[in-house]
């Protein structure tokens, strides 16, 4: 039983937002010169639980449509081993906890942008993503909260660096999940997601996967431009969003749609490991 609610929580979800929200700390302590293992401790301890929080709560909302998914329909709460109760019960004291360690160890800004990222997750994404192709680039403000997050645990302040971190991560987002759109197309089809392949088809679908990508690998860079970080960053990022460009740019001739958006997905978390990695010493590098 107890794995079963650990799955509630998506541990994915949370590892991968931990990463980034690892970095935006990281990055932070290295502006300062000096890292406070107990205020990492309880940020991340909370900002983990506050995505449980919302991953569970997600699992309640969406039962529904995850029994038409394949990958979704042996979910514990589509196959009712879990009742439904229990498990919101359990989002929402998981939520209490991070909140509580969130306001009470780092500041306003980081638990604010705490309640903005679920708010937008669990309201505005949920409904929107049922309407409107549009609920992609919604959803995206939450997964970009984490990174911005972890710098102002340390900075206190959401000042130009984080307002970049949160639109690199907006913008890396999206074609990482319009990649998981193509290969899982049929299973966002069979549940009536209007995502964007979709209603606009796989062509369409690139050119925006494209143009993510550039704005991406552009306000990554912007980090350097305005000297938060040196140039060895900068030229590690911006060869990881060529690379990434140039994978993007052969799917517009690539023969298997879905194989080549699995490779994309592939790519993306590539790229986001390798710009967690600089962004945490960046402003240590030449």
């Amino acid at each position: 039983m107890i794995k079963l609610y650990y799955q509630l929580t998506k541990p994915g979800i949370i590892y991968g937002n931990a990463l980034s929200a690892t970095a935006g700390f990281l990055f932070a302590s290295c502006i300062i010169r000096k890292f406070d293992p107990g205020l990492y401790i309880a940020f991340i301890a909370g900002t983990s639980l506050v995505i449980a929080c919302g991953c569970v709560i997600n699992n309640y909302i969406d039962r529904g449509l995850d029994k038409n998914m394949a990958r979704t329909s042996n979910r514990a709460l589509v196959l009712g081993k879990i009742p439904t109760r229990s498990a919101l019960l359990f989002g929402v004291l998981l939520g209490i906890i991070g909140f509580w360690l969130l306001f009470t160890f780092t500041n306003n800004i980081t638990a604010m942008l705490g309640v903005i990222g679920l708010f937008f997750y669990l309201i505005v994404y949920s409904i929107m993503k049922r309407q409107t192709a549009l609920g992609t680039v919604v959803g995206s403000v939450s997964g970009a909260t984490p990174m911005a997050a972890g710098y102002t645990a340390v900075i206190g302040d959401f000042n130009g660096a984080a307002i970049f971190l949160f639109l690199s991560m907006v913008f890396w987002q999206m074609p990482h999940f319009y990649s998981i759109a193509i290969y899982r197309f049929q299973d966002y089809k069979s549940a009536g997601l209007p995502v964007l392949p979709v209603t606009k088809g796989f062509r369409h679908t690139k050119h925006q996967i494209i143009g993510y990508i550039a704005a991406f690998t552009v306000t990554a860079s912007l980090l350097t431009v305005f000297d938060y970080t040196g140039y060895v960053y900068m030229a590690i990022i911006f060869s990881a969003g060529l690379y990434w460009l140039f994978a993007g740019l052969d799917g517009l001739k690539a023969s298997d749609d879905k194989v080549w958006g699995r490779q994309m997905f592939k790519i993306s978390l590539i790229v986001l490991l390798i710009y967690c990695i600089a962004l945490s010493v960046g402003e240590l590098l030449p």
